[in-house]
Order: structure tokens, then C-alpha cells, then sequence
């Protein structure tokens, strides 16, 4: 190469780190609303956000949840909140498929980003908000539905316990599980249509206060972490474990002991590190003017006693493991 090239190269790298210096680029506030604090399944996605975080550079996360699960007001009051604060953008998992439209719309108009993650929006990707991160979750139901029916051999009274009114990420759950069973004759569906409650000490009351239909069931069907583990201590409490066929939902220490120990059937689990990673990365792409997908499928697995030790579960425990 010639000197003149060379010295061309110094002076381009002297000129950016230059600019760099003295032009440093501006910190992002991203500010993340997820649907509560309580289940470790956010304090996850909370460790993978950070991790996205990290890896953007000038990048600060804003963490910001409502106290429980079931508190659409709480969260639509964050959601204002953050736009008043003039944060760079706002990462949503709406607690109700229709009540935060307004909110995120006014968030939208006034040039904050909005993306969605874990469960839906009523709107459209690209447009009424930039993108949308999390699990297939029709597909996660039709998988838990598919396999409590090979469980049962194809006939048996299930039970689905559904979690909480308008949740657009368990209703699709639901609706996939239910899927999966209609093909089956020889299932009954003896409840289906319960609401557990967005605390483990409300679901277990509620299941508690059945206890008698959960007496005859042969499997049961639990959407996601807090409803699979109050069901858990409810089925305990009756002497139920082990008696009955139970397919719960995400991964956690308590539960993967459950699973060992034959209390749970199996697990339907997400990565929700990725699912806060992924978030935070496409933000940032997106408001650095990056080219982003509009629609981010972070996976879903199925986790039985078999399968525990494969690698791709592993990984996914190994982070339950160290969070707890």
C-alpha cells in the first residue's frame, strides 16, 4: 500500500475518533413496562434487557412495572408517566389487548417509539408500533395441548385454568391449547372457562375453592408462570400431585423441581432473557435509524424429565438457576 493510502487511513480513524470525543453520541433512555415485578420470568427479561443494554453502548434501561398483574390502570398511569418524562422510547408488554391503544398511540405521535413484547397489541406492526418481541404463543398452547393428549393416551377429563381476562399472551395460549384438544374425542373438557387471578396467592384461593372439579380431572392446563405455580401449591395442599397429568408454563427453580420430582408432567418455557435482549437491541436499531423486523419470534420449547439435560434446555435453566 502506498504512503499517501496510509497516511489517508490515519487521518479518516484521527477524524472519527475525533468526532467520537468530541461529539459523543447522545445516551438512550429506554424505558421497559413489563405486566408485573412478582414472577421471576420478568426479573429475566429484566437481566436480558440489561445485557441489550450493555451491548448497544449509551444505553440506559428505565425500569418500570406495575405492582401486580391485573392492574391495567397502574400501567396505562407508567406508560403516561414515561411520555411526560420525554424518554427515547418505551418497551411494552401490555397487560390488556386493547385498554394501552390510546396510550401507546399518543407515545407514537409524539415521536416516542413504542415496541411490543411478550403479549400483543391490538394495531399493527410497523405502524401503530415499530415491532413486536416475544414467543409464538398459539404455537406454545398447541404444544401443551398435543402433549397432555399423549400423556393421557387420547381420552380424560382437563381442566384449563385460564390466567387473566383480556392478557393477549395467555388468551393465545389458551386458544392454542384448546385447539389441540378439540381434535381428540375421547377428551372431556370439564372447565375451561376460570380465571385463576394475577397473584400465586389468588390462584391457589381459586383453585382451592375448586378443588372438587380438580378432584376429577385427569390433566390440567396452566398458561403461564404465577397460575402454574398457584395451581401447584393448591394441587399439593389436596394431595393432588403426581395423581394428575399437569402441563405448566415457564421455567423457574421451584417449578423444574416439581418436574423432577413428578409433581408437574411437563413444562411449556420461553427464553424471556432473549425476549428483553432482543427488545432493547431492536429499539436501539430503530431509533439509530437501523433497519429492524417487524415481528421477532424469540422461540418456545418444551421441557419434559426426558429432555432436561439436553443443551438448549440446559441454557435456559442454567440462567433460572443463577437469577434465583
Amino acid at each position: 500500500m502506498k504512503r499517501t493510502s496510509i497516511g489517508f487511513l490515519f487521518v479518516l480513524v484521527l477524524a472519527f475518533g475525533l468526532q467520537s470525543y468530541l461529539f459523543p453520541q447522545e445516551k438512550l433512555k429506554i424505558a421497559v413496562v413489563p405486566k408485573g415485578k412478582e414472577a421471576f420470568f420478568w426479573k429475566s427479561v429484566h437481566a436480558g434487557a440489561n445485557i441489550g443494554a450493555v451491548t448497544s453502548k449509551d444505553v440506559e434501561i428505565i425500569w418500570k412495572s406495575p405492582q401486580t398483574e391485573n392492574d391495567r390502570a397502574q400501567q396505562i398511569s407508567i406508560v403516561e408517566q414515561c411520555v411526560k418524562e420525554g424518554v427515547s422510547g418505551i418497551i411494552l408488554s401490555p397487560l390488556d389487548y386493547h385498554a394501552l391503544t390510546g396510550t401507546v398511540s399518543t407515545a407514537m405521535k409524539k415521536k416516542i417509539p413504542v415496541l411490543i413484547f411478550d403479549s400483543a397489541l391490538k394495531g399493527i406492526s410497523g405502524k401503530d408500533f415499530i415491532s413486536f418481541v416475544g414467543t409464538d404463543n398459539r404455537k406454545a398452547g398447541n404444544l401443551a395441548g398435543e402433549n397432555l393428549t399423549k400423556l393421557l393416551k387420547g381420552k380424560g377429563k382437563v381442566v384449563l385454568m385460564r390466567y387473566v381476562e383480556g392478557q393477549a399472551s395467555t388468551t393465545k395460549r389458551e386458544e392454542g391449547f384448546l385447539e389441540a384438544l378439540v381434535k381428540e374425542k375421547g377428551i372431556q373438557l370439564i372447565m375451561k372457562d376460570r380465571y385463576a387471578g394475577g397473584t400465586v396467592d389468588e390462584v391457589k384461593k381459586i383453585c382451592m375453592s375448586l378443588i372438587n372439579q380438580l378432584r376429577e380431572a385427569d390433566g390440567i392446563f396452566c398458561p403461564n408462570e404465577t397460575s402454574t405455580m398457584g395451581m401447584l401449591l393448591a394441587l399439593r395442599d389436596a394431595h393432588l400431585t403426581g395423581k394428575v397429568k399437569f402441563i405448566g408454563f415457564d421455567m423457574t427453580i421451584p417449578l423444574i423441581e416439581a418436574l423432577k420430582n413428578g409433581e408437574i408432567s411437563a413444562l411449556v418455557a420461553q427464553d424471556p432473557s432473549r425476549m428483553g435482549h432482543q427488545s432493547v437491541k431492536t429499539m436501539v436499531d430503530y431509533i439509530r435509524g437501523k433497519k429492524i423486523s417487524l415481528m421477532i419470534d424469540t422461540g418456545v420449547y418444551l421441557v419434559t424429565r426426558e429432555n432436561l439435560n439436553d443443551p438448549e434446555i440446559q441454557k435456559l435453566y442454567s440462567l433460572s438457576s443463577g437469577m434465583e
